[in-house]
Order: C-alpha cells, then sequence, then structure tokens
C-alpha cells in the first residue's frame, strides 16, 4: 500500500529523499504526521519525526535532509564511506 503524500511539496520531497537512501516511513496521526527511520534496524537506528505544519516548512524540509544525511548508518542507502558497511 501506499503512503499518503505530505501536504507541503517541501517537506513530501525531503521524505522522498530520505526513502530513496533507504528510510522507512511509519505515518502517524496528531502533531506529527509520521516518523523516518533509517536503514539500521535495530535501538540504535536513528528516528526523525516529520510534522504536520511546522512553521517554516522549508526549513523543516531542510532538517529532514540534514539529519538523514549526518546519519552514521547510512551504508544501507549505499553512501557508506569505506563501502562494505562494516560496523
Amino acid at each position: 500500500m501506499a503512503r499518503p503524500r505530505h501536504h507541503n511539496p517541501h517537506i513530501e520531497k525531503a521524505v522522498l529523499y530520505a526513502e530513496s537512501l533507504g528510510w522507512r516511513v511509519a505515518v502517524s496521526s496528531g502533531h506529527a504526521w509520521g516518523r523516518l527511520f533509517c536503514p539500521q534496524s535495530t535501538r540504535e537506528g536513528c528516528i526523525i519525526c516529520v510534522w504536520s505544519t511546522p512553521k517554516v516548512p522549508e526549513n523543516h524540509a531542510r532538517h529532514i535532509r540534514s539529519k538523514v544525511d549526518s546519519c552514521p548508518h547510512r551504508g544501507a542507502g549505499g553512501h557508506d564511506d569505506d563501502g562494505e558497511g562494516e560496523e
């Protein structure tokens, strides 16, 4: 089943960027539209909250992309520095 799109195009692009790097989206309701989970599927994995109505959507989208890029578990997305994804 396809996930619902975020109503803000800047945030939707940031979520699509995260998905392209192997992040998983869990849609919720309330203040948070959903959460992004990094490819590391353990308790040590990174989680980013995606807000429904941030004050400045462009800044929130930039924050999402920044957190995705700085994730230490990004080896599953093909961006690992050593190429092997070793711990």
